[in-house]
């Protein structure tokens, strides 16, 4: 019922930004996570939007850094990475939730996307 397109990755230094975007299909009410994924590593929560009051939510990692927002249209989910560090390197996907608590766990989400590779050098 909802595809989930990512794009925005790319190759980048220490301090730099990048604008990652979450295209989604199939219905105008959602909530949207980011998580990101390391080689080796486990898939871990990096952000949550929720449609209800626009409320968002943060892992402490990237509090103050990143910054996840809905466009204009709202079909698409942005998260706005500033200040990059190369512990930020992963694969970041975005997916879709039901709602309720356990947003931050990667098995309370029905649909992901295919995943934007974001590299971080020293």
């Amino acid at each position: 019922q909802v595809q989930l397109v990512e794009s925005g990755g790319g190759l980048v230094q220490s301090g730099d930004s990048l604008r990652l975007s979450c295209a989604a299909s199939g219905r105008t009410k959602y909530h949207v996570g980011w998580f990101r994924q390391a080689p080796g590593k486990e898939r871990e929560f990096v952000a949550a939007i929720f449609w209800s009051g626009s409320s968002t939510d943060y892992a402490d990692s990237v509090k103050g850094r990143f910054t996840i927002s809905r466009g204009d249209a709202e079909n698409t989910v942005y998260l706005q990475m500033n200040r990059l560090k190369p512990e930020d390197t992963a694969v970041y996907y975005c997916g879709v939730f039901r709602g309720g608590s356990g947003w931050s766990l990667p098995d309370k989400y029905d649909y992901w996307g295919q995943g934007t590779q974001v590299t971080v050098s020293s």
